[in-house]
């Protein structure tokens, strides 16, 4: 078998990416729609001629992941490169990471668009993906685009697929929305949540979405006062309740209260949708109540966020 040949990237170049949290479905939008939210990671990416490949890796996550050539982050910047017909001789990553793991705030999604961007960044004029190859790319590795969409563009997302391909556009949200999350101690794998879903909808239940998902768009955009009714679900978030019950409960405390709780992707971090300021330190005390009275794990911490609008943001740095 023949073996490829591959232009090697110039050592000593320095890309750093931040990638903001997202939080995918929102409610009804199953697959499709995604929020950036101002809760960032942040990676360093270092080109070497050592034929090394270490990482260093601080916060979440820290006690964890590889720090070796088996991190998620370098191999695929790799990957990236050599689909580009280029490879590295070595690379050192430093990540900061502050979006928790496992808890449906896009965690593995801003992993792979800050590789993905870094690498695009390594490569000389002309060999760079544009955007459109860089969203294919990083939904292929994610497998949806509901959290890489807006994780690249911020703001709110709307992504969808045609005869194997992704696209995403990306809208303004009503500046009154202000989500608050309540981020659980324990966590929640995506495929296991996923393994939860039936194979099948009942017709009645796909025609009830759409129409969720519909008003939810323009309760984001331009109705806010129309976020409660927006953010009902028929398709996934009771098959998962089981298996984040304390998180289901505090939803249905938050919901029953009049305000637009979903479960923050696949889960467990519950987001409320507050419309302003005054609504929001209303929602944080409803949590601080419904956590100290219930019979819930400790360790859960609650976070009032902006909506991202900036998306990743790429930095090119000179060789000290």
């Amino acid at each position: 078998m023949k073996i490829l040949e591959r232009t090697v990237v110039k050592a000593g170049q320095h890309v750093s990416v931040r990638v903001p949290a997202t939080s995918a479905n929102l409610g009804p939008g199953f697959d499709s729609l995604g929020l950036a939210l101002s809760l960032y990671d942040t990676v360093a990416v270092e080109t070497t001629d050592d034929g090394i490949f270490r990482a260093q890796v601080a916060g979440e996550g820290a006690s964890a992941l590889p720090t070796d050539e088996s991190h998620l982050i370098i191999r695929t910047v790799r990957d990236t490169l050599e689909s580009a017909g280029f490879s590295a001789a070595g690379l050192r990553l430093r990540a900061e990471n502050v979006i928790p793991h496992g808890r449906g705030l896009g965690s593995s999604a801003a992993a792979i668009v800050s590789a993905v961007l870094a690498a695009n960044a390594l490569l000389p004029d002309g060999a760079r993906l544009d955007d459109a190859q860089i969203l294919q790319r990083c939904s292929e590795l994610e497998g949806h685009p509901d959290n890489v969409a807006p994780a690249l563009a911020g703001r709110l997302a709307i992504s969808w697929a045609e005869d194997g391909r992704f696209f995403s556009t990306a809208v303004d949200t009503h500046p009154d929305i202000v989500p608050v999350v309540a981020i659980p101690a324990y966590e929640l794998s995506t495929e296991l949540a996923r393994g939860l879903l039936p194979q099948t909808v009942p017709h009645d239940a796909a025609a009830a979405n759409s129409g969720r998902a519909a008003l939810l768009v323009h309760a984001l955009t331009h109705a806010p006062a129309l976020l409660l009714p927006g953010t009902v679900d028929a398709l996934h978030q009771a098959h998962r309740a089981p298996a984040m019950q304390p998180s289901a409960d505090l939803i249905e405390a938050l919901r029953t209260a009049g305000y637009a709780a979903v479960v923050s992707g696949a889960g467990p971090t519950v987001m409320t949708l507050a419309r302003g300021e005054d609504e929001a330190a209303a929602v944080e005390a409803l949590i601080a109540g419904h956590l100290k009275t219930s019979r819930v794990p400790d360790g859960w911490h609650v976070l009032r966020l902006a909506v991202d609008t900036e998306g990743a943001k790429v930095g090119v740095h000179p060789r000290n």
